[in-house]
């Protein structure tokens, strides 16, 4: 693989975080004990200071497990088991209390990972930490940043799980339109411009611009661009969430946004739609000779529950140094630290499968979930012709279509909750990916789990239920 060419770049001064972090984030003190905790490693030191258990007491000695090594190759090839086993050092590291954004091994194999998909280097002002889950770091991020009260920028039809994140901290949540093509720039330099003067501009912007949940749509490359310098005309930040946890290997040639394999997960549109990341954008902006800019106005989310284990409970956020820090910072008063176990049969495998591997098996991931997808698209052509509309989705796991009932045009939930649910079927109307809650007539489908067979009742069923809707409204 060959790396990002670039230049050296500047990133934004820690002071230029200040008016964006909240007021708790500003006002939380630091943990007594884990603010100290890292200068337990000074050698000849001898540490009176946690009450850490006796690793003596644990009554574990060793983790054995299985996993499947990298596909091969040829892509054919039945992919054979490997044995893993935590034992000694690693094993008393992983059943001990840890450091707060994670465990040095796992921490540094994610940068590694962030330099070879996004062309991130370390000294850059930015760095990472490990939560539980991407929705445990986000949920931190938010307070992080948000004020109760505050406004705040929402691609819409959004991620469900953020809206009551937004919702708890009493934020006014302004709809960005987002389509096939992802999110509207549109519509977000129209929300902008045509902003009251007397009324401070939003400061975060939260995007999902791969397999956007609900839709599956991925924006493209000339909206992420102007997102990207809307971001720094109008002073905001951008939220990139990524709750498929994006990672499959791709190659494009975009002007000066050139890497050698930045991989973002369940992909499934052609070549030439395919776009970097924000993470990636901004440092490649910044590295052009005698750029002004500087990198610093993206926060990305990643996780490895839809690549290794959603059970594990494990994700990764990286993004400027004193917003990270907030996070940790959170997570010391609330619950210390994420699982130092399930952090270390994660490295474990990860540096077993080392870089290539693990991309090579988010290959195989993605092929398995477009095959369930093209599945899905058939028995929607079978059964929903003229009973819905949809766009196939070039990402994620979802199918996101609007229900043709006369009528009720405007809303799918008493369809969906209700009739569909009686015939066997349960789906997710659209009203809870839209921020302010309003009705519409789109439905969410996901395509992940349920085999051919069972697809092809599922669509029949819905098509039955579709048409029993239509004939009580005299269609």
């Amino acid at each position: 693989m060959t790396s990002v060419a670039v230049g050296p770049v500047k990133s934004l001064p820690e002071s230029f975080y200040t008016p964006f972090l909240s007021d708790i984030a500003k006002a939380r003190l630091p943990s007594p004990i884990r603010s100290l905790l890292p200068l337990e490693a000074t050698p000849g030191l001898l540490s009176l200071l946690a009450g850490k258990p006796n690793p003596t007491t644990f009554p574990f000695t060793s983790f054995s497990f299985t996993a499947q090594a990298p596909p091969p190759e040829d892509g054919q090839t039945v992919r054979e088991d490997i044995s893993l086993k935590l034992s000694g050092a690693e094993l008393a590291a992983a059943l001990q209390y840890g450091p707060t954004g994670g465990m040095a091994p796992l921490v540094d194999w994610l940068y590694d990972l962030q330099r070879t998909m996004h062309g991130r280097e370390r000294g850059e002002g930015w760095t990472l930490s490990v939560g539980g889950g991407s929705q445990d770091l986000l949920s931190k991020a938010i307070i992080a940043l948000l004020n109760p009260g505050d406004t705040v920028l929402v691609q819409s039809p959004v991620y469900a799980g953020v809206i009551p994140l937004f919702h708890s901290l009493k934020c006014e949540q302004i709809e960005v339109e987002a389509d096939a093509d992802g999110i509207s720039s549109e519509s977000l330099r129209a929300i902008l411009e045509g902003w009251p003067a007397d009324r401070a501009k939003p400061k975060v912007l939260y995007t999902i611009p791969y397999g956007g949940n609900p839709t599956g749509a991925t924006a493209t490359f000339a909206r992420r661009r102007e997102v990207l310098q809307l971001a720094r005309e109008h002073n905001f930040l951008i939220m990139e969430g990524t709750p498929l946890q994006a990672i499959l290997a791709i190659d494009y040639s975009l002007s000066h946004y050139k890497t050698d394999d930045p991989y973002f997960y369940l992909f499934y549109g052609h070549e030439s739609e395919r776009a970097p990341s924000y993470f990636t954008m901004e440092r490649a902006d910044a590295s052009l000779a005698g750029s002004p800019i500087a990198v610093g106005r993206v926060l990305r989310f990643d996780s490895i529950s839809k690549i290794l284990s959603a059970g594990m409970r494990i994700g990764f956020a990286s993004g400027p140094a004193p917003i990270l820090r907030a996070i940790d910072a959170h997570t010391a008063t609330a619950n210390l630290q994420p699982a130092s176990l399930t952090q270390a049969i994660a490295h474990a495998l990860l540096s077993a499968w080392g870089t290539d591997g693990f991309l090579a098996h988010t290959r195989g991931v993605s092929g398995f979930y477009r095959k369930k997808r093209d599945v899905f698209e058939a028995a929607m052509q079978r059964h929903l012709q003229g009973l819905a509309e949809w766009t196939p989705p070039q990402s994620g796991l979802f199918f996101w279509f609007k229900l043709l009932i006369p009528g009720a045009e405007d809303d799918s939930a008493l369809v969906v909750r209700t009739q569909a649910f009686e015939r066997g079927v349960l789906a997710l109307p659209g009203t809870v990916f839209l921020p302010n809650g309003r009705k519409t007539a789109y439905v969410r489908a996901a395509f992940s789990l349920l085999g051919e067979e069972e697809v092809d009742e599922a669509l029949r069923r819905l098509k039955e239920t579709i048409l029993d809707a239509r004939a009580a409204a005299g269609a």
